[in-house]
């Protein structure tokens, strides 16, 4: 009797340790009020397709709103304006991903600037998040021209004979503007 009144005791205790110890976890000050934080970024190299293109995942630090709205602004690699990407956010999902459109001219070891707004149902920027991305490769590594071409991924016809997808005398893309 003694025995299971003195386990019922330990698990008890242990029991009320672990929901002190959960109710103490430090939120810390950068979180207070934050919607969301980048829990990702990356470039992707899409080898097959011949595309380069920015990743960012957000992972929501509150229930998130209907209506609510993210917006990217990717600095774009080949010089001028920013490519704007916008993603609805879907209360249900446990996280939302941003991705830009193809890009040209990444050069390896360079930060690029990422802006994101988090946008309410009436329009308003809820949160504000700045960032920056280097990639570990450039531009040059991915071939000159898609390696399939439907979704059987038959290979390119226009690659034929070049095993590696670079081929002689192929217009590269224009960097002159590239900052």
């Amino acid at each position: 009797m003694f025995r299971g009144f003195s386990r019922s005791i330990v698990v008890g205790a242990a029991l009320i340790a672990a929901v002190a110890l959960g109710a103490c976890r430090d939120t810390g000050k950068d979180s207070e009020g934050k919607l969301f934080e980048i829990s990702g970024k990356i470039f992707v190299f899409n080898y097959r397709l011949a595309r380069a293109t920015y990743v960012v995942t957000l992972r929501p630090l509150q229930p998130m709103g209907e209506g609510q709205v993210a917006v990217a602004s990717f600095q774009n690699p080949a010089g001028g304006a920013p490519l704007v990407v916008e993603q609805k956010v879907w209360p249900k999902l446990d996280k939302v991903s941003l991705e830009s459109p193809a890009l040209t001219c990444i050069v390896k070891n360079k930060p690029y600037a990422i802006a994101i707004s988090i946008k309410g149902a009436d329009g308003a920027v809820l949160q504000k998040i700045d960032t920056t991305l280097m990639s570990t490769e450039d531009q040059s590594i991915l071939p000159d021209r898609p390696l399939v071409v439907d979704q059987l991924y038959t290979a390119n016809p226009d690659l034929a004979g070049h095993p590696d997808g670079k081929l002689p005398g192929e217009p590269k893309p224009d960097c002159s503007k590239a900052g």
